[in-house]
């Protein structure tokens, strides 16, 4: 084949370095518009970027011509050194180490896009920490909860 041909949607999740609640309404579309940026730069179309006080999701399709850890790598190193300019309070914000990454079926985007959308609904009943554990449950991945959490 000549061609290279892919699409995989990932739905990407990371929180704030021990859930700390800094993503406040004053610099979240900011920040979720920088992250969809980046994506954008990088070849990696965004479908949507959402979350809530402690971590944001983002939804898009993975370029070809980029790995998913240097995505990510990008997606965290830029995004907290515009946050850190925002505030002398936001001077220590961080990213936790790890990440949540999930193929997403093409007919079910408009599913998890819908999911994203409705965070702060979400959220107002259940944590961050019960949320990530519920995906790592359903798409069937091996943890350690020692290690989950940073």
């Amino acid at each position: 084949m000549s061609q290279s041909l892919t699409k995989n949607y990932i739905h990407i999740v990371f929180s704030t370095k021990h859930r700390q609640p800094l993503i406040t309404p004053t610099y979240e579309k900011e920040l979720h518009a920088y992250l969809g940026g980046i994506c954008k730069e990088l070849e990696c179309p965004i479908i949507i970027v959402g979350g809530y006080t402690d971590h944001v999701h983002i939804l898009c399709l993975l370029s070809k011509k980029i790995a998913l850890m240097n995505l990510v790598k990008e997606l965290k190193a830029n995004s907290s050194k515009l946050i850190k300019t925002k505030s002398p309070e936001l001077k220590n914000f961080f990213w936790q180490a790890g990440y949540g990454a999930f193929s997403v079926n093409p007919a079910e985007v408009d599913v998890v896009k819908t999911y994203i959308e409705n965070q702060h609904e979400h959220h107002r009943k259940k944590t961050f920490q019960k949320e990530f554990l519920a995906f790592l449950k359903k798409y069937n991945v091996a943890y350690d909860e020692r290690y989950v959490w940073d």
